[in-house]
């Protein structure tokens, strides 16, 4: 079984960012590739594990201020080199 392709990986950033997903379906849906329970059965490159890395801690708070973690220019700049990598330009 293969893993998302960088494009799919790719629109959530884009999702997150537009406001059509939230940060915690995100974060549910990157982990779901990465939990060991699909080990030895998804194949995922050293570039996909990158990015649903990025992706599985999208929406990790920063205490105390409640607010996240990482904003919406630190995400944008994950979307942009995902696209890079995904053109072959990373």
């Amino acid at each position: 079984m293969r893993g998302p392709g960088l494009g799919e990986i790719e629109a959530w950033f884009d999702d997150v960012l537009s406001g059509r997903t939230t940060r915690d379906d995100a974060d549910r849906w990157a982990m779901r590739w990465l939990r060991d329970d699909f080990a030895g059965v998804v194949e995922l490159d050293a570039d996909q594990l990158w990015a649903l890395g990025l992706l599985a801690g999208i929406d990790l708070p920063d205490w105390p201020g409640g607010e996240f973690l990482h904003d919406e220019d630190q995400i944008r700049g994950w979307r942009d080199e995902v696209r890079a990598r995904r053109l072959g330009a990373g």
